[in-house]
């Protein structure tokens, strides 16, 4: 599968890259998708939700009426749950949501994302490129060449481009990340996913094990 590569000012090169099948061409699996986007939310909740239960509530222990004739059911506490003010029962405690995953069925499941986004054209190949100095201002050149300035995208590099990714920093609709930080739902969060010329090399070699 031939992909052209454009230059930073949105023009092809003539050069053109060999996409793998067996990374870029796989049939969807939507299931190892699912799994994977759900994992990388679940790890990114902090899990310090919590609720005092009647043990933690700072109250006295008195019996607040006594038992029998007011006409009212028993109650032997003012921290018990049915009064305001009173412990939660079963309320949310602090926890770890993360969950572990198979390796293979999470290259399946970024091969299959890879995939889904050249079906539907919302892949783009650029020759590496760099900024002498980090400057927005000449980032939004490139993005406005290559018609992504109204759209939400993510540009990998196979190693850190410090200078390109501070000049896309302070910009929300758009990410530059390392291929190592790329991951399942960054690739289907985004209208378009730009790769380097160079990151392709290395997201097959590690998706296509």
């Amino acid at each position: 599968m031939k992909v052209e590569v454009l230059d930073i000012k949105g023009e092809k090169t003539g050069k053109t890259v060999n996409l793998s099948k067996d990374v870029f061409g796989v049939e969807p699996n939507d299931h190892a998708v699912y799994l994977d986007v759900k994992q990388h939310l679940a790890s990114r909740r902090q899990g310090t939700h919590k609720a005092k239960e009647r043990a933690e509530i700072k109250g006295s222990t008195r019996k607040i009426k006594k038992q029998k004739g007011t006409g009212t059911a028993r109650a032997g506490s003012i921290k018990s749950p049915i009064f305001k003010g009173g412990g939660r029962v079963f309320g949310p405690q602090p926890r770890n949501y993360r969950f572990k995953l198979n390796k293979k069925l999470k290259r399946l499941a970024r091969a299959s994302a890879l995939s889904q986004k050249t079906n539907d054209k919302e892949l783009l190949v650029v020759e590496n490129f760099t900024f002498d100095n980090p400057k927005t201002k000449e980032f939004l050149n490139v993005l406005e060449n290559l018609k992504l300035e109204n759209k939400k995208s993510v540009f990998v590099f196979a190693d850190a481009n410090n200078n390109v990714y501070l000049s896309s920093r302070n910009l929300k609709r758009h990410k530059v990340l390392t291929a190592s930080e790329l991951n399942t739902y960054t690739i289907l969060n985004n209208d378009v996913l730009v790769l380097s010329e160079s990151v392709i090399e290395y997201l097959e070699q590690n998706l296509n094990q």
